[in-house]
């Protein structure tokens, strides 16, 4: 772990920023990229809250498809970032404060 990220002054923010790098790594091959199984076995395993979990192969066909944006059979960092960006903009609303008591 480098030196910010084990500072314990770190930010909410900061601090899931680095559960998210550790994730990524927890999953990802030698190369620090995702194949198909290893970002199966990460969905169904970190995310299966907030997306279902993956039980056939045409859905993660399709997802890996969607996520390789570089066509090279693999999910780097930043394709793995828009899977989280798209999952948190979606359950957004779902934690969305109840602001009827101001």
């Amino acid at each position: 772990m480098s030196e910010i990220a084990s500072k314990k002054n770190m930010s909410d923010l900061e601090n899931g920023m680095v559960t998210i790098i550790n994730i990524f790594h927890k999953y990802s091959s030698h190369k620090c990229n995702l194949k198909k199984v290893e970002l199966k076995d990460l969905i169904n395993n970190e995310m299966s809250n907030f997306i279902m979990k993956i039980h056939d192969n045409e859905t993660l066909d399709e997802l890996f498809a969607d996520l390789d944006q570089n066509g090279d059979l693999e999910i780097d960092f930043k394709e793995f970032i828009n899977l989280i960006a798209m999952v948190t903009s979606a359950c957004h609303e779902l934690f969305i404060p109840n602001n009827s008591n101001n």
